[in-house]
């Protein structure tokens, strides 16, 4: 947090031998066409395996049949969705990155009131962070009116460790999904006050899903405080904070903000879900 002061599937008929893993799955849509709605769960599925993965791996997760899952993704690949790699693996494709800036401004017009409902209410700035592979993406943000204010710069992307909304999405995920992301990533120190352990951290997120929000005090940059609440029940991971010099976020000001800032995340929560 730096310091400032101023379509996819083709036609495919319906498979009579497929097994319903996905037909009756959360993806499938009264009236819609079945092969779409298994070629978006192939993509999902592909994008929680780490982007990467293979036909019979597919087939374990979607529990549809070799022929039709391979059908589909033929299908991705002619279009740029998916792409084959040396190893006859199969990855998410280039064209999937314009659809996904897309879908990037458009969700931070959407967020833009609630965070600037936020801003009007506490006076500091307030951003909306996705988790984009093992690193946590600024997706929008509004600033504080103080001439003193925070300022990220909306696609700066940040370790999760350190960050207020880094450990809001975290705590989303299994402990072990959490933990392993860390790991990856290494927990270096940015601050002297930033947890650098798995075993630390893990107490972290236990102490965040308890209460409720995440805090990052002073653990990304000396001098700043950071709340973040993760988005519940959204269509995607996401986490909203507000963030300000320690001076004026005290732990008063903590105590007082955070059930704002969970109920701007509720409140955003619901709007996507009707947008979605």
């Amino acid at each position: 947090m730096a310091t400032s002061q101023t379509a996819a599937g083709g036609t495919e008929a319906a498979d009579s031998t497929a097994p319903d893993a996905l037909a009756s799955g959360p993806r499938t849509r009264a009236g819609g066409v079945q092969s779409l709605d298994r070629a978006f769960a192939l993509l999902e599925i592909m994008a929680d395996a780490g982007g990467e993965t293979s036909l019979s791996e597919l087939a374990d997760a979607s529990g549809l049949p070799l022929p039709t899952i391979h059908r589909i993704i033929r299908t991705l690949v002619g279009n740029g969705y998916v792409r084959q790699l040396p190893s006859r693996r199969y990855a998410l494709g280039p064209r999937l990155i314009g659809l996904g800036e897309s879908a990037s401004r458009m969700l931070g017009t959407w967020a833009r009131p609630h965070l600037s409902q936020l801003v009007e209410d506490l006076g500091e700035t307030a951003n909306l962070a996705m988790l984009d592979g093992d690193k946590v993406v600024y997706v929008a943000q509004v600033p504080s009116p103080h001439a003193m204010r925070m300022f990220t710069e909306v696609g700066r992307r940040v370790l999760p460790h350190s960050a207020g909304v880094g450990k809001a999405l975290l705590a989303q995920l299994p402990e072990a999904e959490a933990l392993a992301t860390v790991r990856r990533t290494g927990m270096p120190a940015a601050t002297d006050r930033t947890i650098t352990t798995p075993e630390a951290f893990a107490t972290e997120l236990a102490e965040i899903r308890g209460r409720g929000y995440a805090i990052d005090d002073g653990e990304q940059e000396i001098g700043v405080r950071c709340l973040a609440v993760g988005v519940q029940g959204g269509p995607a991971m996401m986490a909203v904070s507000i963030s300000g010099p320690e001076s004026r976020v005290s732990w008063d000001f903590v105590e007082k903000a955070a059930p704002i800032v969970q109920r701007t995340a509720g409140a955003l929560a619901a709007d996507l879900n009707h947008q979605n």
